[in-house]
């Protein structure tokens, strides 16, 4: 039976992909604000029998979760055969342990919530720290895809030599690995964090990468204070042209501008989470995934 695909959020930019690469029809959705700020939701069209997808982009997660969590009952409520979350971006793994005294453990917290009203659950490169796999907090059978090989043929059809930069130790695997896959030179620089957003990066001697321009990689630009701070540090070596690029872009300071002034040439991200700088499509790298378990 044909599946049926809702999204979240009006104009997502993986829903036309995703559709069409799994001959999937767009699920309607009425949705609004009653006066007082409650959310209404109504399904528009059967349901019942029918595969059902539900595409979010969960950035910005506080004010999505409710009207995720209506849809996706709604859903089962009305026989949807399953319903099968892609969420490109997959928020709340942050805060996966307790570093002070009565703090919440709200990436367990999330997950115990979300787990029940979905039956899968599909997410690209998610930021992983002391949690190594999404089964240790979801009850329910998760896939995790890699934006990598989108990220290394994007690489391959670049002729000038370039440099990778990861901008602190956790980017370092994934640096190396886009590095082997693509064949370019990496370094990995150093990070002390002072802050939510005070951040200091700093990176080896460049010296004898100067012909080459540099690619900060990334998997997650947040407030964007690392890649400003790895960008300054690169200028400051006499670097350039200095492009970003990054899986899942989130820009919670609008740091743009800033950035565009500190030298940066080209910003590149993912389009799991809608931003003028989306230019790499996840959809081939989704597909497979979600094709398997649409197969049941």
């Amino acid at each position: 039976m044909t599946p049926l695909l809702f999204a979240l959020e009006d104009g997502h930019p993986l829903l036309g992909p995703l559709c069409h690469g799994l001959g999937a029809e767009p699920g309607r959705l009425e949705r609004r604000r009653f006066p007082d700020g409650e959310s209404y939701l109504r399904l528009l069209g059967e349901v019942a029998g029918r595969p059902c997808l539900v595409l979010a982009d969960l950035s910005r997660p506080d004010d999505k979760f409710l009207p995720l969590c209506f849809l996706c009952d709604t859903l089962r409520e009305l026989g949807a055969a399953r319903v099968g979350l892609v969420a490109p971006y997959l928020c709340y793994l942050r805060q996966d342990a307790r570093f002070h005294p009565g703090e919440a453990l709200s990436s367990h917290s999330f997950a115990r919530l979300l787990s029940p009203r979905i039956d899968w659950l599909i997410t690209v490169d998610p930021h992983l720290h002391r949690i190594h796999r999404l089964d240790e907090i979801y009850s329910v059978p998760s896939v995790v895809v890699h934006a990598t090989p989108l990220l290394a043929d994007w690489l391959r059809g670049r002729p000038e030599p370039v440099l990778l930069v990861g901008p602190d130790a956790e980017s370092e695997q994934w640096v190396a690995a886009l590095a082997g896959a693509s064949g370019r030179p990496h370094v990995v620089g150093e990070k002390v964090r002072r802050g939510d957003r005070e951040v200091e990066v700093s990176l080896p001697d460049l010296n004898a990468y100067r012909s080459h321009g540099a690619l900060i990689l990334d998997d997650v630009i947040a407030s964007g204070r690392t890649v400003l701070s790895c960008l300054r540090a690169l200028r400051a070596q006499g670097m350039g042209p200095v492009d970003c690029a990054a899986v899942h872009g989130l820009f919670a300071d609008d740091i743009e501008d800033e950035l565009a002034r500190a030298g940066l040439r080209r910003l590149l991200t993912g389009n799991g989470v809608a931003h003028p700088s989306n230019a790499i499509d996840l959809s081939p790298a989704l597909l497979p995934a979600i094709r398997h378990w649409l197969a049941g």
